[in-house]
């Protein structure tokens, strides 16, 4: 019940049509795991940050699996919820309108440098009677460091048409499933043309590529569990680690255990 009482009170102050600062807003939560923030939205941008655990970010266009040192970018009025596979730490920066124009107006998965982290949460420390000059001197650093955030490949987005709704959501409940198109299209009752196109023209990108990042999304939220490569390989289905960990370099440019190791995403190897 605290969490629902403290999510609304700042839904509230952020929904106020002219809010009477421009300073920066932020929120500290903690989820146990299978928590939830139900669905809701902002009339402030909002960048979300799990400090420890991993958190997946759902819209009515995407998800977003996220683990630690990365963020969600949240523009403002996109309703969205957030779920903790485990237990999760999340702290969110939430900025007036306006006062980002260096990301998307649209929803992405960004890395978190150390110093951006540390700037946060002595944000999050400072009493409501510090300096205003202090706080102001620290909020324009965090703006500074939002023109370098690497944007990260990340992405689950969902198609609208029901059939390749269904095949989407029968391949979320079964990632290991490796039966080709052919086969999943009788399943759900629709040609293979027709599904290659719903996934072209409504997700962005083809039937293989999202099933890739189905399947990334998956073994992102098994190994922040601690699970084996060799074990998340096969439920996610690859046939052998091998071939996923050459997946996973691929896509996000360094191995499993380097990605989780790290700081701050480190691109060399």
């Amino acid at each position: 019940m605290a969490l629902s009482i403290e999510c609304q009170a700042l839904s509230n102050i952020c929904q106020k049509p002219n809010p009477p600062s421009n300073g920066l807003r932020l929120l500290s939560i903690n989820l146990p795991k299978g928590g939830r923030v139900p669905l809701h939205d902002h009339r402030w941008d909002q960048l979300v940050h799990a400090v420890e655990g991993i958190m997946r970010v759902v819209t009515d266009h995407g998800g977003w699996v996220v683990p630690p040192q990365r963020a969600v970018w949240l523009p403002a009025e996109v309703q969205h919820s957030i779920e903790a596979p485990g237990p999760l730490a999340l702290r969110t920066v939430f900025f007036p309108p306006g006062r980002v124009n260096t990301l998307p107006r649209r929803c992405c998965v960004v890395g978190v440098p150390p110093l951006l982290r540390e700037l946060t949460l002595q944000l999050l420390r400072l009493p409501s009677a510090a300096a205003r000059g202090k706080r102001q001197r620290l909020e324009a650093v965090v703006l500074d460091l939002l023109e370098e955030l690497p944007q990260e490949p990340l992405t689950l987005p969902m198609p609208c048409d029901p059939r390749a709704r269904r095949l989407a959501e029968l391949l979320a409940r079964h990632p290991d499933d490796r039966r080709p198109l052919d086969e999943l299209a009788v399943e759900v009752a629709a040609s293979v043309r027709t599904l290659q196109r719903c996934f072209k023209s409504e997700a962005g990108m083809s039937f293989r590529h999202w099933r890739q990042q189905l399947r990334l999304h998956r073994a992102l939220v098994l190994l922040a569990e601690g699970t084996a490569v060799t074990r998340v390989a096969l439920e996610v289905g690859y046939e052998s680690p091998s071939a996923f960990v050459a997946m996973f370099r691929r896509v996000l440019g360094v191995s499993p255990g380097r990605y989780f190791k790290a700081d701050w995403p480190d691109r060399s190897g």
